[in-house]
């Protein structure tokens, strides 16, 4: 239940933040760690931080414009990567920021950088890598960009 109130959070907060650029970008969110979010040890489950992360993902991909391309052309996000190191203990109600950093693409994938702080101590970082899947297989990232821009641009 936790989770669906989080991404009703990111899909509301998304109407009243400002647009992400084309091309690189960072989405940040402010949280804060809920029962449920806690393994047996009573700090955030290794799991848990990768499906935070998704919530940093919906809220890029919103505020990007990418959501409305995805919908129109039924392009599928898909992680085929995913890497966390963790530094420091989350526990029960601690506010901290998620963030995600689209970094770069290649011919295939799209690469992202996850950072979950409290302040300006790191708690736990990583990487991931994902693509997007259309009905002919893998959408190129030079593909999605160019739509992105030319949506920007009025062109789309």
């Amino acid at each position: 239940m936790n989770l669906f109130v989080r991404l009703f959070y990111v899909l509301i907060t998304t109407l009243f933040r400002p647009r992400l650029p084309v091309g690189p970008a960072t989405s940040e969110l402010a949280l804060m760690t809920m029962p449920n979010d806690l393994d047996l040890n009573l700090h955030v489950n290794n799991g848990r931080y990768l499906t935070l992360c998704d919530l940093n993902r919906v809220d890029l991909f919103i505020r990007s414009g990418l959501a409305k391309l995805m919908l129109k052309h039924g392009w599928m996000p898909v992680i085929t990567e995913h890497t966390m190191n963790y530094r420091k203990q989350l526990g029960l109600f601690r506010r901290f920021k998620a963030s995600l950093e689209l970094t770069h693409w290649d011919e295939r994938h799209f690469f992202m950088t996850h950072r979950f702080t409290i302040g300006d101590k790191l708690i736990a970082e990583g990487t991931s890598k994902g693509l997007l899947l259309g009905k002919q297989g893998v959408v190129a990232p030079e593909v999605v960009i160019a739509a992105l821009q030319a949506r920007r641009d009025g062109h789309a």
